[in-house]
């Protein structure tokens, strides 16, 4: 199996990143190499890199950004939305949020971001 090439490119790289903090709404990145990407902090909840969450959502069999599913016949109950109640830089290469359910371990890299940009051009080429 390949390791993925975390090697800085043109496209991991950031030019901007807007968090919207006190809306509430989620982040924006314009990428070096022209593209956009928007996030809603449910979006980013839901692929929290860390390994906990990561080992959830595998042994879920869902993917990065994908909300929890329900069991077959379960109520939906209801759940405040999460929201990201800080955001800090994490050197040069990534952000670290801290989440209004108290989680806080996920480093977000650029890298990472990229992955799992939710626009439908991204989506259509990770299919």
């Amino acid at each position: 199996m390949a390791l993925p090439d975390f090697t800085p490119r043109v496209g991991n790289d950031p030019k901007s990143v807007v968090i919207h903090l006190t809306t509430g709404t989620g982040m924006e990145i314009e990428w070096k190499d022209g593209h956009r990407s928007v996030f809603t902090f449910a979006f980013l909840r839901d692929a929290c890199p860390c390994a906990l969450c990561e080992d959830e959502r595998t042994k879920a069999k869902r993917k990065p950004g994908e909300p929890e599913k329900l069991a077959p016949g379960a109520l939906p109950m209801f759940k405040p939305l999460v929201k990201a109640l800080s955001a800090e830089a994490v050197g040069k290469y990534a952000l670290k949020f801290s989440w209004s359910d108290r989680h806080d371990l996920g480093i977000y890299s650029w890298f990472y971001l990229r992955e799992v940009c939710p626009c439908p051009e991204c989506a259509a080429a990770r299919k």
